[in-house]
């Protein structure tokens, strides 16, 4: 197993593809946080990573919030003693109202900013001490296939995405000399409950037709990625985003 001296940290790790991407994460040999906004969702997937012969804590945390983010960072040191994995997946997504531009309020602009930015600053800057100390780390920024292919009415979602990207190729340039990489997700979109919420099913339908690979982007789709950036072998990747879509989009 790669990661079995690891210890991760999943943020939106109580459902959906951070469900999945806590769950690979532990069959790999890592100790990991579900860390949720709801609660009980966390405790489900710790008690999933258990019973997979695995190492989970559930922790309540909104990552918006500076308190929490930095006691979900104290509590995972106080249990697990290091910090060697942040997968900052805890988005607002599948809220997401669709509309014009011009029909945006502040408020959905300032909560939309508020967890898919701020949050994954936050994190970042709270678990950045840690990994220094070791001299090693690795940041899993979690973006959207939406900022290369933008959908219309969503402007306020694919701008935090955008964002996400460019706070990924920043971070990367500043902490490397201290052993941290700081790599980007950008998953197409997948028919989670979440998904199946932010896009009608001829959407989802539309994308698959798109793609290459004429298939539906599953959980198992993205995993191995994350893996991959989580673990040794890609030590020496930095900076980069890795568009998980089928081939939809070609750069």
């Amino acid at each position: 197993m790669r990661l079995s001296d690891k210890v991760a940290i999943v943020t939106g790790g109580g459902m959906g593809l951070g469900r999945a991407y806590a769950l690979a994460l532990a069959k790999e040999g890592s100790a990991v946080v579900c860390a949720d906004i709801k609660y009980p969702e966390a405790q489900e997937a710790a008690a999933e990573v258990e019973a997979a012969g695995g190492r989970g804590l559930a922790l309540e945390t909104d990552v918006a919030d500076l308190g929490k983010v930095q006691e979900m960072v104290r509590r995972t040191m106080e249990h697990y003693g290091r910090i060697d994995i942040l997968v900052n997946n805890a988005g607002v997504c599948a809220e997401v109202v669709r509309r014009p531009f011009t029909e945006i309020s502040v408020e959905e602009w300032d909560q939309v900013m508020a967890v898919n930015v701020r949050g994954m600053f936050l994190c970042c800057q709270a678990v950045f001490p840690h990994m220094k100390a070791q001299g090693w780390g690795k940041i899993i920024n979690v973006s959207s296939s939406t900022f290369f292919v933008p959908p219309s009415k969503v402007l306020h979602y694919v701008t935090s995405k955008g964002a996400v990207l460019g706070l990924t190729r920043a971070l990367a340039s500043e902490v490397g000399r201290f052993g941290i990489r700081v790599n980007a997700l950008a998953p197409d979109l997948v028919p989670t409950e979440g998904g199946k919420r932010i896009a009608p099913p001829e959407v989802h339908e539309a994308a698959i037709q798109a793609r290459a690979i004429r298939k539906p982007l599953l959980p198992e789709d993205l995993v191995g990625t994350v893996i991959f950036l989580a673990s040794h072998d890609s030590d020496f990747i930095t900076g980069q985003t890795f568009l998980v879509d089928g081939g939809k989009y070609m750069h």
